[in-house]
């Protein structure tokens, strides 16, 4: 890692508020990208895929694949037109539909007549090194898993490598496992998130015991930002997955609650990690802070030491510059105590090796009592 961290983005623009909008209105953001639509329809003897940017797409592949499970990936919120045809077909809340667009969302499980709704945190590191907070929502209805991201990177590969295998319960467990299978691989990426977090601070340690200068505390913060924000994500995600352990509703099987009784655990486990690296990078940077009044007590101390070696030979200088005449310039008179050394011979001489001396018996006792040890 550089001496530098990148700095962090956490939105390439703020959510625009309308104030007294109506509630289940689709508003969609300038920047948002246009939908790419991928369908996977499977059950225990085959995988069906097919991709497309509208509606057609998915209600070609339900006509072609009647008896199977559909997964419907949408990378990209950019068309508020297809939202709202999804939410029609599928006679969906226009509460959720807003949600889904409204890209600002805390993870979250909310029921409904005969569907659930789901909201997640996509986090991680981009090429470029910066933290990019995304949304993950999904529709689970009978039979059907509709997911929603808000940009175009593929976060699922390795579910869909197994969906190709066939291998395990994905194909056979029904939308609510494909629903665990998705948030689990999530947590997978916190995971791998936190282990650059933890090399992070590793490096930023070294370099604090080696040469620490102020990009320790930059970075050290920087990492502590990071943190929050994974901490207000995986907090609320682990109610979400509780929520749904203990929801009655049959889209979620109990052979699915297993195992989302194992992604809680993982969700804990992130939680630990987050609170532990926040206790490392406030450590970091007290001890930063530490050193640089430490160091800022020695230049005193030193600068301390000379100020007491000179304050004496200032005195002796500041007495012999006052210029009082010994003998009065107009009466010639010899004037009683005026400084008679001021026409002693060599007296320049013997004033400086005189200082001289004061300052090195001031050393010798400095020296003594340990003083240029500690510097």
């Amino acid at each position: 890692m550089s001496n530098q961290v990148k700095r962090i983005r956490y939105k390439t623009q703020r959510q625009k508020v309308k104030v007294g909008e109506t509630p289940g209105s689709i508003t969609i953001p300038d920047e948002a990208l246009k939908p790419i639509i991928m369908v996977y329809s499977y059950n225990n003897d085959e995988l069906v895929s097919s991709e497309g940017k509208n509606l057609k797409v998915i209600l070609e592949q339900f006509e072609k694949c009647r008896n199977h499970t559909h997964w419907i990936q949408i990378k990209g919120l950019g068309d508020a037109e297809l939202i709202e045809q999804i939410g029609a077909h599928l006679d969906i809340n226009p509460l959720v539909l807003e949600d889904i667009v409204n890209t600002h969302q805390r993870p979250k499980f909310d029921e409904y007549d005969d569907y659930v709704f789901t909201t997640s945190r996509i986090i991680h590191f981009n090429k470029d090194s910066e933290l990019v907070n995304c949304q993950f929502s999904v529709l689970v209805k009978k039979n059907i898993i509709i997911s929603f991201e808000e940009t175009h990177e593929e976060y699922f590969e390795a579910v869909k490598n197994r969906l190709k295998a066939g291998k395990g319960a994905i194909r056979t467990a029904g939308p609510g496992y494909m629903c665990y299978a998705l948030t689990d691989t999530i947590l997978d990426n916190y995971f791998v998130l936190m282990a650059q977090i933890g090399d992070m601070l590793d490096e930023i340690e070294d370099h604090l015991y080696k040469d620490a200068d102020k990009s320790v505390m930059y970075n050290a913060q920087a990492i502590k930002r990071i943190l929050i924000i994974i901490r207000r994500a995986s907090w609320p995600e682990r109610d979400k997955i509780n929520e749904m352990i203990r929801t009655e509703n049959t889209l979620i099987l109990p052979e699915v609650k297993i195992f989302l009784r194992d992604a809680y655990d993982h969700c804990i486990q992130i939680m630990d990690l987050v609170e532990n690296y926040k206790e490392i990078t406030s450590s970091i940077i007290d001890l930063y802070l530490s050193m640089v009044s430490n160091r800022m007590n020695e230049i005193m101390k030193v600068l301390t030491i000379i100020s007491v070696i000179f304050i004496p030979l200032t005195f002796i200088a500041g007495v012999y510059g006052m210029n009082f005449a010994r003998v009065d310039p107009v009466t010639n008179k010899v004037m009683p105590a005026n400084l008679p050394e001021l026409y002693a011979p060599h007296g320049y001489i013997y004033a400086l090796l005189g200082m001289l001396v004061i300052a090195v018996i001031q050393v010798i006792i400095f020296w003594k009592k340990g003083w240029f040890s500690k510097l």
